[in-house]
């Protein structure tokens, strides 16, 4: 598959590197080819810096890993998305999000052409998205939005990343619950001190 991945931080990256170690083609969408972060990525097989738009046209896939605050802007400057799917896995955290919206989907939602976008890879930490295997037993990841077609690449790029399942949690009402889902994880993470390396799993009786 044929993915552009927009924001090279710590989540960005990370699925890049198992997108790419998985046998996927990336592309980064950078402002500069030569000098941006995550440039270390361009050492692994598959993975090439292109112009944000240049990346963008030439993926199947395009996922948001960039600071809420600016979604709608980055989602603006994606150029033609017509047909796209769009994985967002960013979070308002504390109000901080983009302006005139309660979620980062919705911003997307209304300021590309893609009608398949979903939220995915946002509910756990980069940490957990580089090694996502606990004594031997993967974590779990979620999705929602109403795409099913979004909904069904984000499960099989979850699978791709390691995890051991991407459990369907609803369509594009559920935005703002996976993001709050993101803050418990945080929550509990930072705030009552329990680390970074904690991690989900859904049990089934």
């Amino acid at each position: 598959m044929k993915i552009a991945v927009i924001g090279t931080g710590n989540v960005g990256s990370a699925l890049a590197e198992k997108w790419a170690d998985a046998g996927h083609e990336i592309f980064l969408g950078v402002r500069d080819t030569a000098n941006f972060k995550g440039k270390e990525l361009l050492k692994l097989k598959g993975v090439t810096a292109l112009e944000t738009k240049a990346a963008v046209a030439a993926a199947e896939v395009i996922l948001i890993a960039a600071p809420a605050p600016v979604a709608a802007e980055v989602a603006a400057s994606l150029g033609d998305t017509t047909g796209k799917v769009i994985i967002d896995a960013m979070n308002v955290v504390a109000g901080r999000g983009p302006a005139g919206f309660k979620s980062t989907a919705p911003a997307i939602l209304a300021h590309t052409q893609a009608r398949d976008v979903v939220k995915a890879f946002n509910t756990t930490g980069f940490n957990n998205i580089k090694a996502p295997n606990y004594a031997g037993t993967a974590i779990d990841a979620f999705v929602a939005g109403s795409s099913a077609r979004g909904k069904e690449i984000a499960k099989r790029l979850a699978l791709d990343a390691g995890f051991a399942a991407c459990y369907d949690v609803g369509g594009d009402d559920k935005f703002e619950l996976m993001e709050q889902f993101a803050f418990f994880w945080i929550n509990l993470a930072m705030m009552q001190g329990l680390g970074r390396d904690i991690a989900f799993k859904l049990l089934k009786r």
